[in-house]
């Protein structure tokens, strides 16, 4: 009898079980087909894109002429080359630099306590602002009698054309047009990771802080031993998310230097080069613009996987 009774216990629980797993399918159907239809079919399309070299997008038609060219093509054409070369840049001065200056503001915050609820709302303030309004705002600051103009001819500094720049050659030109564009990037970047860094920094235990002070321990060696370590999940977080981010710039050039790709071609980004690619009339340029959006996936996708291996090594739960 309890032999039965165990056995109709059992046939209950796995009935159960399965009853618990179909409605979790019935509840993951919506998502599954709202990702297969919004995120999977254009990724796998585009891919298909990429290889056929002579798609006609007005009729969405593959030609079936499947193979690398569109590929070779975009890596013997230097405008491609050239927003390679300006993501790159953006991504390896941008992401440090402002997850450090995050860092370091973030801990400034959270050591101070009178007016501490003001200082994160202003610091917060330029990720719910619409980046390309920011970017005009820049604009502006940066224009031939813009505030920073101003600012240089108070130091004896003669105005510096930052954002049209036709006075000088094409290196002068290109410098002074990036170092405004990572400024902007910089600065929009920040809001997010001080919040971020700030919440962590409130999770951590006094307990450390108050061992510390009994032993009369530096602040740097505060922060490197103590401080740095239990944030560090946190701080391969942001720069996973920051460097995945920073690829896909395309939104801050718009802000700042507008849409005409040959006003802005000196300073744009691979996503730049996709939506050129996309609105020129060639028959092959959707097979180049899709075959710049796979390198643009392949590249963040190593990269990526490139930071969690090495934050395996360096973060500590």
């Amino acid at each position: 009898m309890f032999c039965l009774q165990k056995r109709q216990w059992r046939e209950g629980s796995v009935m159960l079980e399965r009853k618990k797993d179909y409605h979790a399918w019935l509840y993951l159907l919506i998502p599954l087909f709202l990702l297969s239809v919004f995120t999977f079919f254009p990724l796998i399309k585009t891919i298909m894109i990429s290889f056929d070299d002579g798609y006609n997008k007005w009729q969405d038609a593959f030609s079936y002429n499947f193979g690398i060219d569109s590929y070779i093509a975009i890596f013997k054409y230097q405008p491609f080359l050239r927003t390679l070369w300006n993501t790159l840049l953006i991504v390896f001065i941008s992401v440090p630099a402002s997850t450090l200056l995050a860092l370091f503001i973030a801990v400034g915050l959270n050591s101070i306590k009178p007016l501490q609820k003001i200082f994160q709302t202003i610091f917060f303030l330029p990720y719910v602002t619409n980046a390309i309004a920011i970017g005009m705002v820049f604009a502006v600051l940066f224009n031939g009698i813009g505030l920073v103009n101003g600012i240089l001819q108070m130091f004896g500094i003669d105005p510096v054309n930052w954002i049209n720049v036709s006075d000088v050659g094409f290196e002068a030109s290109y410098v002074r047009r990036m170092i405004v564009l990572q400024i902007y990037i910089l600065w929009d970047a920040l809001a997010f990771k001080i919040l971020v860094f700030i919440g962590g920094l409130q999770n951590i235990s006094k307990q450390y802080y108050d061992a510390a002070k009994i032993d009369s321990t530096p602040r740097k060696r505060v922060f490197s031993k103590i401080t740095v370590p239990l944030l560090s999940p946190l701080i391969s977080y942001i720069l996973i998310t920051s460097f995945i981010g920073a690829f896909k710039t395309y939104d801050s050039v718009v802000g700042i230097f507008g849409a005409d790709w040959g006003k802005t071609s000196d300073i744009q980004t691979i996503v730049g080069f996709v939506y050129r690619q996309l609105a020129e009339g060639s028959i092959n340029s959707y097979s180049r613009g899709a075959a710049a959006a796979v390198s643009l996936f392949i590249i963040i996708l190593l990269f990526t996987v490139l930071n969690l291996y090495l934050s395996k090594k360096r973060v500590h739960y």
